[in-house]
């Protein structure tokens, strides 16, 4: 409706109340969200129809590097997964060729990881015994978990329920990293040194055995030390040498980067060609430990088998397996996409490696995640989009056909070495630890119970570990939460520094004052000045029996009572009873009320006031529940008991509708006086306004900002809701920012605390 200079009346809205059929609205997708949900589950749609000469370069450039360092990582990991090399080829490929087609990542590498083959060759030494027709073909039951928990995790992307994984804070994963890592290399040194073949020796045990069993069993050493320790020796030479040169020279600084990333391949190509001039006249007995045959080509492509009895054996094992393929790949795809300024999808995450884990299986290929050795690689190597994978399963698909008669010959020790070259880099760096403590001491604690437990015990339970003490803390900082009782200060939006010296010299600290100038505002801070707050500020109490109390949490189930006690207490501390003898006799007194021994003892502070009302600031809460509010409730006649009278309860900065909605279901939001305080505070504020000479814009509980002069509204609906004022009474035309049906709802504190004295009469 429009209105003209003479028609300057404030609008009055009522707010309406949330509903169901809005919910359902809001929660039910339309035809277009459907539509625009099924096309985000092919992001290669939206790019590559630009793809480009440029970008195909970048592509080529760092899926040919990947390709490289691929190679021998992936046969080396399917040895850790205790699967025949090939294996890990196999699954290289897979992950390579379908990622790309629902990547949101331009940099991640699908294939096998040292973790997650780790705890698949866990998985196997443990299901194998129980499964006995399987153990000339463990990669079956592995495409059996493969299947599985790719359509898991399918699943939870399709369902869009990415979320869960936030639940999985930074301590936890860097925790299973370390841990694994540190149970990795442990498990690899036997080999490196040439000693794992002694037969009272279990690579697999806890690392601390492992650990004990290596020096108990160093006498049965052999060359594969030399081969293993000079391969690691050059490893991380070649890579302090390239680091270094590259900050040495730092123009040149890409071409020490590739030289850096195919150390892996030269340091294979150099011991590959020493193995065969050792062992090539003897090949049967060579003369220090080989791979040996890799089959060429695809020698294990068949349908999957999923049977309930390999199921019942490895379900067990299906959670750990689940949280580790999952937050591996998350982690490092968030991470490289906010260095690259980019945002990765989660749930489509989810998607694409729950594919690819699927099909993987059908070409020989077992459980595989994003890689964070290689997702680097890519992303230093210049990568342009997520099809530069496709190069890489190209050239993992040559290396298939054309290099198994090499592949014979590599060393087991070499490839040891290359493992534990590659997990150093998931060990969590004594500056991380450092941060870690310095951030959040007791997720430190649980940053070393994950690594402890993992070392002492097994992967699992150190994955376990970590996630339980995680989300225990994550649930007793909700149900622990505590509020905090404020009061105002006075705050100057522009102060300045001037000096009361003349002005011919510096002037001294001393000499400097603070004049205010521009406007002020309150702003509310808890009474105890604690969240570093400067002790030398004084908070204002609010006066006449009002208290301010802020929830820093959300008020759900878990905390309400915590929050109400401590609420409660604290107003009966700085308050006195409404009454003096509430019970009238001893004997009606509460048996768990001490109090004084005769009714003619009570001895009240009269300095107290007598509480006669409570501001909730729900500026921090974003939902509540039927817990939360029937305490609430409770809490309100209990303290109109204890004040004999009517508490007021006012709220202030409510975000939901649903929240306003469930308040108002419980009692609060208005009162049979809330008329009658609308225009009380309209009638007292303008008579200040006009005592002090200046317009007035907030007059209601809930405050007016300007308005336009087109308002779109039910004109039938507005008129029979309108109040009478006269138009005289406003100086510019006027909004509420809330409605006038709930004036016990507020913007902010301010106004809370003033529609709070104006309603009991100190204003």
């Amino acid at each position: 409706m429009s209105r003209t200079e003479d028609e300057k009346e404030p609008i009055m809205y009522i707010e309406p109340l949330a509903s169901s059929r809005e919910w359902l609205h809001d929660v039910i997708p339309s035809g277009q969200q459907v539509g625009e949900y099924l096309k985000s589950l092919f992001p290669i749609s939206t790019w590559i129809y630009r793809y480009n000469w440029t970008w195909f370069l970048g592509d080529l450039v760092a899926g040919a590097t990947v390709g490289v360092v691929v190679i021998p990582q992936g046969m080396a990991y399917s040895k850790l997964a205790q699967l025949p090399p090939e294996f890990g080829l196999y699954s290289s490929f897979i992950g390579c060729a379908l990622y790309f087609m629902f990547a949101t990542s331009k940099d991640i590498t699908i294939g096998p990881v040292a973790v997650m083959s780790t705890l698949m060759g866990n998985i196997l030494t443990d299901v194998l015994p129980l499964l006995p027709q399987y153990a000339d073909k463990p990669w079956l039951i592995a495409g059996c978990m493969s299947v599985v928990m790719g359509c898991i995790v399918m699943a939870i992307g399709l369902l869009r329920l990415g979320f869960i994984v936030e639940f999985i804070p930074l301590p936890a994963i860097a925790a299973f990293m370390t841990g694994s890592a540190l149970s990795i290399a442990m498990g690899q040194i036997p080999t490196l040194m040439g000693n794992n073949s002694f037969k009272a020796y279990n690579t697999r045990a806890p690392t601390y055995l492992v650990f004990g069993n290596f020096f108990k069993y160093i006498k049965h050493c052999n060359i594969n030390a030399a081969v293993g320790l000079t391969a690691l020796f050059l490893l991380y030479a070649i890579r302090w040498t390239c680091n270094y040169c590259a900050r040495r020279w730092p123009k040149r600084e890409k071409m020490f980067f590739f030289l850096n990333t195919l150390r892996t391949a030269f340091v294979i190509l150099l011991y590959t060609l020493i193995s065969y001039l050792v062992n090539r006249n003897h090949r049967d007995s060579p003369k220090f430990s080989i791979l040996g045959v890799v089959p060429r080509g695809f020698q294990h492509m068949q349908v999957p088998v999923v049977t309930s009895e390999i199921l019942s054996k490895v379900a067990g094992k299906l959670p750990s397996a689940i949280i580790v393929l999952v937050i591996e790949h998350i982690s490092i795809s968030k991470s490289f996409g906010r260095i690259n300024n980019y945002t990765i999808n989660p749930n489509q995450e989810l998607i694409a490696i729950g594919i690819t884990n699927i099909f993987g299986p059908f070409f020989g290929g077992y459980p595989a995640t994003g890689s964070f050795s290689r997702t680097a690689i890519k992303s230093k190597s210049g990568v342009r989009t997520p099809l530069a994978g496709v190069i890489t399963a190209a050239i993992v698909v040559i290396a298939i056909y054309a290099l198994p008669p090499v592949f014979f010959y590599i060393s087991n020790a070499l490839l040891a070495a290359v493992i534990i070259h590659a997990v150093g880099d998931l060990i969590s760096t004594p500056t991380a630890i450092k941060k870690f403590w310095k951030v959040s001491p007791i997720e430190f604690v649980i940053f070393c119970a994950g690594v402890i437990v993992s070392i002492f015990s097994t992967i699992d339970n150190g994955i376990y570990t970590s996630v339980a003490l995680s989300g225990a803390l994550l649930l007793f900082r909700i149900a622990k939460a505590q509020g905090k009782f404020v009061g105002s200060v006075r705050i100057y939006d522009r102060p300045s520094l001037t000096s009361a010296a003349d002005g011919s010299r510096p002037p001294s600290s001393s000499q400097k004052q603070l004049v205010e100038t521009g406007n002020s505002r309150n702003a509310f801070v808890p009474l105890d000045c604690s969240d570093g707050i400067n002790p030398a500020v004084k908070p204002q109490q609010p006066t006449n029996g009002i208290f301010i109390y802020r929830f820093n949490e959300g008020y759900l189930y878990p905390n309400a009572m915590h929050f109400t006690e401590h609420m409660v207490a604290g107003i009966v501390k700085r308050t006195r009873a409404g009454i003096a003898n509430p019970y009238g006799s001893l004997g009606n007194r509460p048996w768990n009320d001490p109090g004084p021994r005769h009714k003619t003892d009570f001895d009240i502070d009269t300095s107290l006031p007598v509480l006669r009302a409570v501001i909730l600031d729900f500026t921090g809460v974003s939902n509540v529940d039927i817990t939360s509010i029937q305490n609430l409730v409770d809490v309100r006649r209990q303290l109109d008991r204890y004040a004999n009278g009517t508490v007021s309860w006012h709220f202030a900065g409510i975000k939901s509708l649903w929240t306003r909605r469930a308040l108002i279901a419980g009692g609060f939001g208005s009162s049979d006086s809330a008329t009658r305080t609308v225009f009380s505070v309209a009638n007292i504020g303008m008579s200040q306004d006009k005592e002090y000479g200046h317009e007035h814009e907030t007059i209601l509980p809930s405050s007016l900002v300007s308005g336009d002069e087109e308002f779109m509204a039910d004109s039938a609906s507005q008129e029979k809701q309108k109040h009478e004022l006269t138009a005289n009474s406003f100086d510019t035309l006027a909004i509420p920012v809330l409605g006038i049906n709930h004036p016990f709802f507020h913007v902010d504190l301010d106004e809370a605390l003033n529609a709070a004295e104006v309603e009991l009469g100190f204003k």
